[in-house]
């Protein structure tokens, strides 16, 4: 898979499929809709150009279709029926999002039904028995004031063609799946299967990562409200640091490929030390090493504040062998280790520490959203209903330039957002830690 360093990888292609021409009015009675010569900006590039008839160079533009309803719509929604499933971990506004598919689709189309279907993708597999749950206005009503997803979650892929099956016997012409990109390759899967069998079925992705590393997800929903409950930890690591002689506040958060929450909540809390995250590999020992610089800190301010995300220095620990029913492969645990060789190390030097430990990462992907993420959410599934009536298939809802927008399944899951450390940004991070630019050796 590649990865992205820059934060994007223009695509190929910014068409979105349909299932249909879109010929029934729009019931909608408020509002203004999208016009479809509009166009949100990608990015323009000079790295790869278009020529002109003059044979003058151009700068490419790329643009996504913009969401929002449209006044054409392909179902009848007075008979359409909605599925809505999540999948993957938990994260922050699941809930919120649920509530306004359901609120939408209710309120805006007086679509009959909305199913919620239990436990991820094993919903739609009849040997594990998970009944479906009927979704109503009432039902929805608070649970945006709870964490996790009132539908349950699970990991797993799951066979497209029984997918396909399930949602023909319950006659769903829309299905709202929320997820990572593992759930979103498997959305493309189940397109490719409605598509091969000529049904008029369409399919929209909300993606869902707390670790703000989804392409073209900028950010992800869950990830303001991450940064904000990690921050609530970073500041009582540091009071434990300054309370005692010697201090070391070491506090671990979520961030298997990215280290987005890592370096924001440390930007926010502005009382961070070291920030290691996967992007940025480090040597322990050595002169130059991450020891050498928390020793130098040490002596010079008595305390120190470290953040590590939970895939930082993986090449430092044994691989682990297991594998999750998604076939993410386990991380090793960075942060035993570091707590050993902290332990020893100023031991060795006959410097006494007092080492505390803060893991929050189930606290913090468990949390109700805070406020802004519980608009973000709000706009992505009222995004979603509009981009499903109107025959979209294949698309995930996004925000992208302060626009929301449809973005091709294919192109989200190109490659895995990361922090470039050149940027300005990681500079940023940098400037506000203190920490040297490199903690490796060569």
């Amino acid at each position: 898979m590649k990865t992205c360093q820059d934060g994007v990888h223009l695509p190929k292609c910014t068409d979105i499929p349909v299932v249909g021409t879109a010929k029934i009015k729009n019931p909608i009675k408020f509002g203004r809709f999208v016009d479809e010569d509009d166009a949100v900006l990608v990015k323009i590039t000079r790295k790869n150009v278009a020529k002109t008839a003059k044979n003058k160079k151009t700068p490419k533009h790329v643009y996504f279709e913009p969401a929002g309803p449209r006044d054409k719509i392909y179902y009848d929604s007075s008979k359409t029926k909605c599925a809505v499933v999540t999948c993957g971990g938990l994260c922050p506004g699941l809930n919120d999002v649920i509530r306004a598919v359901v609120m939408t689709a209710f309120h805006e189309y007086k679509v009959p039904s909305v199913l919620g279907i239990q436990f991820g993708l094993a919903g739609f597999i009849p040997e594990h028995g998970y009944d479906v749950i009927e979704m109503t206005p009432d039902f929805v009503s608070r649970i945006h004031e709870f964490g996790g997803t009132v539908l349950g979650s699970s990991r797993g892929p799951q066979d497209p063609e029984a997918i396909v099956d399930a949602l023909e016997r319950m006659n769903v012409s829309i299905l709202f799946m929320i997820g990572g990109d593992g759930t979103m390759r498997a959305a493309a899967a189940v397109v490719k299967e409605i598509t091969k069998r000529g049904l008029s079925i369409s399919v929209v992705g909300l993606p869902k990562t707390i670790d703000n590393d989804i392409n073209f997800a900028s950010p992800s929903f869950g990830f303001d409200t991450a940064v904000e409950t990690a921050a609530i930890a970073i500041k009582g690591a540091h009071v434990e640091a300054t309370g005692a002689p010697g201090g070391i506040g070491m506090v671990k958060v979520m961030g298997r490929d990215a280290g987005y929450i890592a370096a924001q909540s440390a930007l926010s809390c502005q009382e961070v030390n070291f920030v290691l995250i996967p992007e940025s590999p480090f040597d322990i020992q050595g002169e130059n090493g991450f020891l050498a610089a928390l020793e130098k800190r040490m002596k010079s301010s008595g305390n120190a504040v470290i953040v590590v995300a939970e895939g930082a220095g993986q090449e430092l620990v044994a691989a682990s062998e297991t594998t999750d029913a998604s076939g993410n492969k386990a991380l090793s645990d960075i942060s035993t280790l570091l707590k050993e060789e902290i332990k020893q190390y100023f031991a060795g030097k006959d410097m006494p520490i007092s080492l505390k430990y803060i893991d929050p990462s189930y606290i913090i992907r468990s949390v109700p959203a805070n406020a802004n993420d519980r608009i973000y959410c709000s706009f992505l599934g009222i995004n979603a209903v509009h981009a499903g009536m109107t025959g979209r298939t294949g698309l995930v809802i996004s925000r992208w330039n302060g626009r929301y927008v449809h973005i091709p399944m294919e192109t989200v899951t190109l490659g895995k957002k990361r922090i470039s450390t050149r940027s300005n940004y990681w500079r940023a991070v940098l400037e506000s830690t203190g920490q040297p630019i490199s903690m490796q050796n060569e």
